[in-house]
């Protein structure tokens, strides 16, 4: 299965480049005839070509299956960039165990989860600056811990999640049905998270700091079109959605994700249970009228299970009683039948 990405050769500049098993064709090297197409795949990220469309796509696709030898690179020669230019994330919080389990959290003795989170998939808007590729360690950051007492958090926590990189832009709203063709790939998410800050801070306006510092996704972006075979119906609602967030043929991807702490796997979640869909994300983030950008990301937040071994965070794996330390490496896998996602991982290193 081919994956879409930019790399460094030997400390050479960022390439895109689509990874093909073990090596990586350089796609400056397949000759294109088309110039805008040679001319995209010359860029230091993948935007330029995503604007080109899904028929790019696909010859560039189609081309790198045939790459002569001189175009493929071994993977342990290069060095994995971020594969786009991000100028705008949103992440949601479509999973209704999680956000069950953080309402329970958060505000004990209230309802769990609040009225309006099944009528619309809520989301904020994150930091495009600090999206970084996977390897990238993650400093811990600082922030108020408690009200008044400015401190480096206490509570480094991890989010498995899923990511969907944008494909041509557009001026909202999107159309639920057209959703899809504004989806370019599909990566892997880890949105850390500083839960000290977050608790202090998150209302009324809801996340800042405490999610600011840092997310990372997978170097490898896998086709949305690759995953078509994964496709499966979502879950029943209660109530029925708004108009705009009905779509035809609903879907969500049936994922089987897996998160490991310093080489132990401690949770496999599955997306497959998503309550809110990406179309139903990306047609929510552009009703009011905002644009989309090729390589902007959105991501479905913390992806977790009703049971222990399938939660995607440690503040629900271990109720607080474990958070990362220095040293610590997550690393996030994901698979969709015998297709492998790109893993995302991080060390937490101090200061």
């Amino acid at each position: 299965m081919l994956a879409w990405g930019v790399v460094r050769v030997r400390g050479g500049p960022p390439r895109p480049a689509v990874r093909d098993g073990d090596r990586a064709v350089l796609l400056c090297k397949l000759g294109l005839g088309d110039p805008d197409l040679a001319s995209a795949v010359r860029a230091p990220e993948l935007n330029a070509l995503i604007e080109l469309g899904a028929d790019a796509w696909r010859t560039v696709l189609d081309a790198a299956a045939d790459a002569p030898a001189a175009a493929r690179v071994a993977l342990a020669d290069c060095s994995p960039m971020l594969p786009v230019r991000v100028t705008d994330y949103v992440d949601f919080y479509a999973s209704l165990e999680h956000a069950t389990n953080f309402g329970r959290i958060f505000r004990p003795g209230a309802p769990a989860v609040r009225e309006s989170w099944r009528h619309m998939p809520i989301g904020y808007h994150g930091r495009a600056s600090t999206v970084v590729v996977s390897g990238t360690p993650v400093r811990r950051p600082s922030g108020q811990v408690a009200l008044g007492e400015l401190a480096p958090t206490r509570a480094l926590d991890f989010e498995c999640e899923l990511g969907y990189v944008c494909g041509l832009g557009a001026r909202g709203p999107i159309a639920i049905d057209a959703a899809e063709k504004h989806i370019f790939g599909v990566v892997l998410v880890n949105d850390w998270s500083a839960r000290d800050v977050q608790r202090v801070e998150y209302e009324p306006l809801g996340p800042f700091l405490g999610k600011s510092f840092a997310t990372s996704m997978s170097a490898w972006i896998t086709p949305l079109e690759a995953l078509a075979g994964a496709r499966v119906a979502p879950r029943a609602r209660d109530p029925e959605p708004a108009s705009y967030l009905r779509a035809s043929s609903p879907w969500v991807l049936d994922v089987a994700l897996e998160v490991e702490l310093d080489g132990e796997v401690v949770s496999r979640p599955s997306a497959r249970a998503l309550y809110w869909t990406p179309a139903q994300m990306l047609a929510h983030l552009t009703v009011n009228g905002a644009p989309v950008n090729a390589g902007d990301l959105f991501a479905t937040g913390t992806i977790s299970g009703t049971g222990h071994s399938d939660q995607g965070s440690l503040a629900e794996l271990f109720g607080g009683e474990r958070w990362l330390a220095a040293g610590d490496e997550v690393v996030l896998r994901g698979r969709a039948g015998e297709i492998e996602l790109g893993e995302v991982r991080g060390t937490i290193v101090e200061g």
